[in-house]
């Protein structure tokens, strides 16, 4: 049984990367993918072995939540997780506030102890009130020897908080009657705390924007449906009753009106509308991408989600929630945003390790400093260790690759472009060919012959016309260097004719599917990366052999099934437009990772304080430590939804 999940609590790649390593661990689990940024588990799991509440169980052991429960609204859940992390947002930052105001020696002015006792207790409440989540998480992710970005924040904060504390009653003997200048950091506890709760505040603003396409496609299913009686008239003004769409079965009588959207997928039974008595028009450009209006009578398929702009129709239910088109277009588009590109499965390997290599990057700096400084440095020690644990963020590695992939995907279903999974689009860029069926894929049959038997007969052009931007397309795709090549099992003439029309000047006639499986070995030979596109059975070997396969979503479920790519409507332009959606997603990645590490290499050795080596008197301090952290991840994010408005 596969399915896909949310996760409540992840705060960057290494959450998600114990997430996943732990339900990989769980017996039962053949295979499980985590999504940082659509906070989601997809999950391949036998029900015989392990159950849901099982795995819900194993993994709030280690701090997170799993949400199994159908009943329980993921909107619901995150939006009063969003007002609560708000909440302790402004909370820390009247803390901060505070503590900023004592320290500066705007109140106690005169009594230093007494100052630092209240700075002690601010700081107190505000780990306890706004920072408990990153005490219980580290603890629990140390049970399972784990450790995440809440465990360097833990870790930064309680050890500025207990050297604070020290200091605060014995700061002046321990340091002070050896002429060491001491203080205390209560402002840097109170700061860290604020400004990670901000970036998250801001991080999970922006990450809700990234999963919009696909919140508005879940949006284009109906809640609720009427259903009609054999009781009520055809032609009748009855509404019929109105049921929430969970109700609804295989074979229910069902009616829709203008502006109304079609509950479920079914076959039209009557149909009326101001123009004719015996057709409704329904727009069908959410799925097909196609502006005008389709005519639908008795026997035609209508499509959930779709909208009758004229007239009203009744229809006999035929497939019903998930077995819709579009519940299996969110499907699609679901898994494909919670795959991986390869590129992602090494930045996760890096993440895991991550935060240990940070945790003895501090230590080793509050070693050096002691070595170098000798102990009258020990201040100075400790502070340094702390910004380097606060200013390490393997958030925006984390964040980098998922970003840019629900951006670049939902754009993409916008476009009735369906991408299946991330390693197509990350291989689209590569394409240099493309292998296309004719019939059906660059052409459509003339819908004005009615009868095919005499069809030769005919002329070319009066036939197999090219599909909408065809020679545009084709154009399109050899500016970028893409080499197309027309494969048919039509006849010489037919398949010339269609050749020149497009504008391809490689083809072949009285192909077999053999035939078009053997072109795509041979352009691989040739060192190419190959596409195949097509719409029928006969594409299917080809289309399984390619590098990325491409089918029209008019043509067979088969073809489909097989394909990594799905283009709903019949504009060719869509194949151009995905191949430069994908260069520009991956180049988005790149730009993302190398600002990511970019990052850490410049702020780890300012945070340890490598600058004092050769007489710079700056160092980055916990307080700027955090701010930076927080800017890094926000960075990331903001520069991946740029993509949403860039032209293709």
């Amino acid at each position: 049984m596969r399915k896909t999940l949310p996760v409540i609590g992840m705060a960057c790649s290494a959450c998600s990367a114990n997430v996943e390593n732990k339900l990989r661990s769980i017996a039962g689990i053949n295979e499980a993918s985590v999504n940082l940024v659509g906070r989601t588990a997809t999950i391949d799991f036998d029900p015989a072995q392990v159950s849901l509440v099982e795995i819900k169980k194993q993994i709030s052991d280690i701090g997170y939540d799993l949400v199994i429960d159908e009943e329980r609204s993921v909107e619901e859940i995150e939006a009063r997780e969003w007002k609560l992390l708000k909440r302790k947002t402004i909370m820390a930052w009247v803390f901060a506030a505070m503590v900023m105001c004592v320290s500066m020696g705007w109140a106690h002015a005169d009594d230093r102890n007494a100052a630092n006792q209240l700075a002690l207790i601010i700081a107190a409440a505000c780990m306890a009130l706004c920072g408990k989540e990153f005490y219980v998480s580290a603890f629990r992710q140390l049970r399972h020897s784990t450790a995440s970005m809440d465990t360097l924040v833990a870790l930064s904060t309680s050890i500025a908080f207990l050297f604070s504390f020290y200091n605060t009653f014995w700061g002046e003997m321990a340091w002070g009657l050896r002429g060491i200048m001491w203080h205390t950091y209560f402002d840097a506890v109170t700061m860290i705390i604020a400004f990670v709760l901000t970036g998250r505040l801001l991080e999970e603003k922006a990450k809700d924007n990234t999963a919009t396409s696909l919140r508005q496609l879940m949006g284009m299913s109906p809640k609720t449906a009427r259903v009609v009686t054999k009781k009520q008239p055809v032609d009748g003004d009855e509404v019929g009753e109105m049921v929430p769409i969970s109700t609804i079965e295989k074979g229910d009588l069902l009616e829709v009106r203008a502006g109304e959207k079609i509950p479920v997928d079914g076959e039209v039974t009557w149909a009326s509308s101001f123009m004719t008595d015996d057709a409704a028009y329904v727009d069908e450009s959410m799925i097909t991408g196609e502006p005008t209006p389709a005519v639908k009578r008795v026997g035609d398929k209508v499509l959930a989600g779709t909208i009758p702009s004229q007239g009203r129709l009744r229809l006999r239910a035929r497939q019903v929630g998930d077995e819709t088109a579009l519940a299996q277009i969110i499907t699609i588009v679901q898994q494909a945003q919670n795959s991986k590109a390869p590129v992602q499965r090494l930045v996760d390997k890096a993440a895991s390790i991550f935060v240990p290599v940070v945790a003895i990057a501090a230590l080793l700096t509050f070693v050096l400093w002691l070595a170098i400084a000798g102990f009258e440095a020990l201040p100075q020690a400790i502070i340094s260790m702390v910004s380097v644990l606060v200013v390490a963020c393997p958030c925006a590695m984390g964040l980098a690759t998922p970003t840019a992939l629900m951006v670049g995907m939902g754009k993409a279903a916008e476009r009735q472009i369906l991408i299946k999974d991330a390693t197509a689009l990350e291989l689209l860029r590569k394409v240099d060919a493309l292998v296309t069926d004719k019939t059906g894929t660059l052409t459509i049959p003339n819908q004005n012959v009615v009868d095919f038997t005499h069809a030769d007969d005919l002329a070319l052009e009066e036939r197999e016309t090219l599909k909408p931007n065809a020679r545009e397309a084709i154009d399109a795709l050899k500016k970028m260097d893409i080499e197309v090549h027309l494969l048919s099992g039509d006849k010489e003439a037919a398949v010339r004719y269609w050749a020149q029309q497009a504008g391809i000047e490689h083809y072949q006639s009285g192909v077999l599917p053999a035939d078009k499986e053997q072109l795509v070995k041979q352009l691989q030979g040739e060192g190419k990366t190959v596409a195949m596109m097509g719409d029928g059975i006969n594409d299917t070997q080809a289309l399984a052999l390619a590098d990325v396969s491409i089918a029209i979503g008019t043509g067979t479920d088969v073809a489909m099934d097989v394909a990594q790519v799905t283009l709903m409507g019949n504009d060719l332009q869509n194949v151009p437009m995905a191949v430069n959606l994908s260069k520009k997603t991956v180049k988005m990645i790149w730009q993302n990772l190398f600002w990511a590490f970019i990052y850490n290499i410049i702020c780890l050795p300012l945070a340890a304080g490598a600058l004092h080596l050769f007489g710079i008197n700056f160092q980055i301090t916990p307080m700027w430590a955090a701010a930076l952290m927080a800017l890094s991840s926000l960075s990331v994010v903001l520069n991946s939804l740029r993509l949403k408005y860039k032209k293709l």
